[in-house]
């Protein structure tokens, strides 16, 4: 008699083959940020999950933040981190210090992804001339070297692709005078899926998803249509860090990204529970005419 443990596992790689079929050869960017950045085996966890996706015939991209990491080395440098509307105040001295350790931490997810066997080279958004930006004013006050993105130039992400590396963007970019400027993850993760048409974008932080009721855990939404993210926005059911979060959601949709998901990074293999099971696990967001994989 087969253990039952057994079927459920075939029962899995069933329910993913045409999740694996319909994005076969599909770009995928991941935004990798959060708690699961300094959890060494969540780390672990979240480079096996792109790696089998690369493995399996998708195109992923990683694009990482590191905001906990640098305020940890600004703190080291004997300066005060400084936020304002939740923006990093990034002077000169911070940009140099940010810029290094976004590098660091790239380089750290480069190792981890060549340890497992698959070609990974790491970018900066200065690299290939991939993100262009301007100043970034927050409420109008000058925070520094903080950057909007103008313009993205896929090049060199298509290059590497095509190459069979699996390419891993850290947020930094050059304004018109070649100044560095930080930049946000969220804002470059979704500037790149839009650029290179990514089939999905998933954000990997420390919330689960959207819920209908935020003090209820049972209420987490599956799957979500733009017109309904803006309702929950507008009638008031999300607020604080989810709004910017949603509206980059709503903006990657609206410009040629097929799904957006948003996932709890510090859940172990979310991003594969996510993609290959008919429920997932977080919030998927998409366009009012797509068709919901949750029903029936």
């Amino acid at each position: 008699m087969v253990k039952q443990e057994y079927l459920d596992k075939a029962a899995v790689l069933i329910e993913a083959l045409p999740y694996i079929q319909r994005f076969n050869r599909k770009i995928v960017v991941v935004k990798y940020g959060g708690s699961a950045m300094l959890d060494q085996e969540l780390k672990e966890n979240v480079i096996k999950d792109v790696v089998l996706l690369k493995l399996v015939g998708f195109k992923p991209i990683i694009v990482h933040g590191g905001g906990k990491e640098i305020s940890r080395w600004v703190g080291k440098a004997g300066m005060e981190p400084r936020f304002v509307n939740g923006l990093r105040v990034t002077d000169a001295a911070t940009m140099e210090i940010a810029e290094m350790v976004l590098a660091k931490v790239n380089q750290e997810l480069v190792t981890l992804v060549q340890s497992l066997g698959i070609k990974a080279v790491g970018v900066s958004g200065k690299d290939g001339g991939l993100l262009n930006v301007e100043k970034k004013l927050s409420d109008g006050q000058d925070i520094g070297f903080v950057g909007n993105i103008k313009k993205v130039n896929p090049q060199i992400l298509y290059d590497l692709l095509e190459k069979d590396f699996l390419p891993i963007v850290f947020p930094v970019g050059f304004d018109d005078s070649f100044a560095t400027y930080n930049i946000n993850a969220d804002d470059a993760a979704c500037a790149i899926a839009e650029a290179v048409h990514a089939e999905k974008l998933a954000f990997l932080s420390d919330i689960e998803g959207v819920y209908k009721d935020p003090d209820d855990p049972g209420s987490l939404i599956s799957e979500l249509r733009v017109s309904e993210a803006l309702s929950l926005i507008k009638d008031g059911y999300v607020g604080g860090g989810m709004i910017p979060k949603l509206g980059n959601c709503i903006d990657a949709i609206e410009n040629g990204v097929n799904r957006v998901h948003i996932l709890d990074g510090r859940i172990p293999h979310s991003l594969l529970l996510e993609i290959f099971t008919n429920k997932g696990i977080g919030t998927a967001i998409l366009r009012d005419n797509a068709e919901k994989f949750a029903e029936g």
